[in-house]
């Protein structure tokens, strides 16, 4: 049996051996990238420097635009880099540090959407106390433990993960390391560590599910009661959109965790994974910011001023 200490790399799994498919899965997750870089940079960017998005609500965007940048360059990049240099090795290390920051991100993501329910319950259903419950130093603790608790899930998996021994195969069935896949190439046959971290993530994810849900039901149910049916359009459009992202983020998630490890490639781990490393970081900034009408204002107004600053700047000739 092999040691986990004398395992020095693993292999990725690609999403073709045809040349030209890999071309194109390069050129779509390329294109996916950089929607989701322009989308995040561009939200941070504008919430940072217009004063007016300086309030708890934006703040809390302003961390999940964050949070969706470093989620999703964790796993596209290298994933876009083998697919073009036939190279689908990773280091052993590489395989921890990308373990660990992608649940770090994803846990810290979750904490902070729920953070996020709370800070939109409190503005719609107790507007009146909003200023009193929803301060600076109240905002900062909460974003502040959604990162802390996200670190602390990274370091349980990736702890409980990585003192399995490997033997055999170095092939991990995934176009990034993850728990799952990194359990079907384990030749243990106690996962005891694993299990019990898992359960504590499941557990957590129910629990921050069910207080999303419940958080919502009541902004609906408050909506509802809007006399105008402007106001109540535009409050279930911005809603209802959020919290099908979410649901999709964690019941793919939920299901890729807890389904049973397998040995051989799947098509349907690569989707799963899909849904939920790819497609929330990139959907995010639509569904929060970019259908914001004042953030789609802030936006153009920054775009207008870079363009015209460029073009006034007198050019110096030798």
């Amino acid at each position: 049996m092999t040691n986990l200490t004398m395992q020095t790399e693993f292999f990725l799994m690609g999403f073709s051996n045809i040349w030209e498919l890999q071309v194109l899965h390069a050129i779509l997750f390329l294109l996916i990238y950089l929607v989701a870089l322009m989308g995040n940079i561009l939200i941070f960017t504008v919430i940072s420097l217009d004063g007016k998005f300086h309030t708890s609500m934006y703040f809390f965007l302003k961390n999940l635009s964050f949070l969706d940048l470093c989620f999703i360059s964790i796993t596209v990049p290298k994933s876009i880099t083998n697919s073009l240099s036939h190279s689908y090795s990773i280091s052993f290390w590489g395989c921890v540090s990308q373990l660990f920051l992608m649940i770090l991100f994803a846990a810290s993501e979750l904490f902070l959407l729920t953070v996020m329910s709370y800070d939109r319950y409190v503005a719609i259903c107790q507007p009146l106390h909003y200023e009193l419950i929803m301060t600076k130093g109240a905002c900062v603790k909460m974003a502040g433990t959604s990162w802390l608790s996200g670190g602390l899930f990274g370091a349980l998996h990736s702890a409980s993960t990585f003192t399995l021994p490997f033997c055999g195969t170095k092939e991990i069935h995934q176009f990034f390391c993850d728990v799952p896949s990194l359990l079907s190439i384990s030749c243990s046959d106690s996962y005891l560590a694993v299990y019990v971290s898992l359960t504590v993530g499941v557990g957590i994810g129910v629990f921050c599910s069910i207080y999303i849900t419940i958080s919502y039901s009541h902004i609906f149910s408050t909506v509802l009661k809007i006399p105008t049916t402007e106001g109540r359009s535009k409050a279930f459009s911005t809603c209802l959109p959020q919290l099908i992202i979410f649901m999709v983020f964690i019941t793919t998630s939920v299901i890729a965790y807890l389904k049973p490890p397998q040995k051989s490639d799947s098509v349907l781990d690569l989707l799963l994974s899909m849904f939920y490393a790819v497609v929330p970081p990139t959907m995010n900034p639509v569904i929060y910011s970019l259908r914001n009408k004042d953030m789609k204002t802030a936006m153009m107004k920054l775009m207008a001023w870079k363009y015209f600053s460029k073009r006034l700047i007198p050019k110096s000739f030798p």
